[in-house]
């Protein structure tokens, strides 16, 4: 016996205007197979994976290896929509070091996790990684100098393999380098690249940002510089789980006609990873049916 769970479709009483993933991480502890199988069997449209759980160097997968993980999401009727956590693995890398070695390594990796990317077939890079991209206190203009000539370095060729380098505003908690959507944007327009973009995090603009989610959330939307959403609670768990709403950001995103991916990403899995993505999606989905069903929907008012 496997333990695989069979793939079965999801049954939705109303279709979803955007596609929803499951950051894989939180079924790590399960082969990459039983990953997908169980995500589908979920209802999730995808799986956005984290680069880790795949090799201690995930730039070392050969043809072979990344041919086996997309047969894999292919046959459970689920797709990767993308990549996150992109330099946590293999140890030693930073966007923001002045070390030459170091910069080097970390920009090829940057590099090769966009081919990786594309050839699993999504569509996104979210570069967070908050440990790979500290401000010294010797030299923090420089190092963030440095990070934002990393994301200009990457933008050319995240758009000629038919993908997107996401920028990710972390929380003033992770690190000092890029805490809100204006920072990350300003990069995006010194760039003036479309493989560069940024994307929202609902709990690390819940943390960071001075105005609540859905103000910075509409703007970047219609601004063109927001291409990705993390959904996600203050708690660190999933939608669902705690204090924070998500009918406003749900709301928002049905009002803006959003039609890219919005992913999954608790930190803490509660009470295991695979309840803890059943009682997401089954959240997520309750509240696309609930707004739907009434009228005016599209404009459901912001909250915090």
């Amino acid at each position: 016996m496997s333990g695989h769970v069979s793939p079965a479709p999801a049954v939705r009483t109303v279709a979803r205007p955007f596609a929803i993933a499951l950051c894989n991480e939180v079924l790590r502890d399960r082969p990459f197979e039983a990953q997908c199988e169980l995500a589908a069997a979920l209802g999730y449209d995808a799986l956005e994976v984290a680069p880790f759980t795949l090799a201690d160097d995930p730039a070392s997968l050969g043809p072979a290896d990344v041919a086996r993980l997309r047969r894999a999401a292919e046959a459970a009727g689920i797709r990767v929509s993308g990549l996150h956590w992109l330099l946590t693995a293999p140890p030693g890398l930073s966007i923001t070091s002045a070390d030459t070695a170091v910069r080097a390594r970390t920009l090829a990796h940057m590099h090769a996790m966009i081919d990786l990317c594309a050839d699993l077939g999504g569509d996104v890079l979210v570069h967070g990684s908050p440990n790979q991209r500290r401000l010294s206190d010797d030299d923090p203009e420089g190092d963030a100098e440095r990070g934002g000539a990393a994301f200009a370095d990457v933008a050319a060729h995240a758009h000629r393999a038919g993908v997107r380098y996401l920028i990710e505003p972390l929380s003033p908690q992770e690190t000092r380098f890029v805490t809100n959507w204006a920072e990350a944007a300003a990069i995006v327009r010194a760039v003036e690249h479309p493989g560069l973009r940024t994307m929202i995090d609902t709990r690390a603009a819940r943390l960071g940002e001075s105005e609540p989610v859905t103000t910075v959330l509409e703007r970047g939307l219609r601004d063109g510089t927001v291409a990705h959403v993390h959904l996600n609670d203050r708690n660190r768990r999933g939608p669902g789980q705690g204090d924070d709403g998500f009918a406003d950001v749900v709301g928002l995103l049905l009002r803006e006609d959003y039609a890219g991916t919005v992913a999954v990403e608790p930190f803490d899995y509660h009470p295991d990873g695979a309840t803890a993505a059943a009682r997401a999606i089954g959240y997520l989905q309750g509240l696309i049916e609930a707004l739907a069903a009434r009228p005016g929907v599209r404009d459901a008012a912001p909250g915090a």
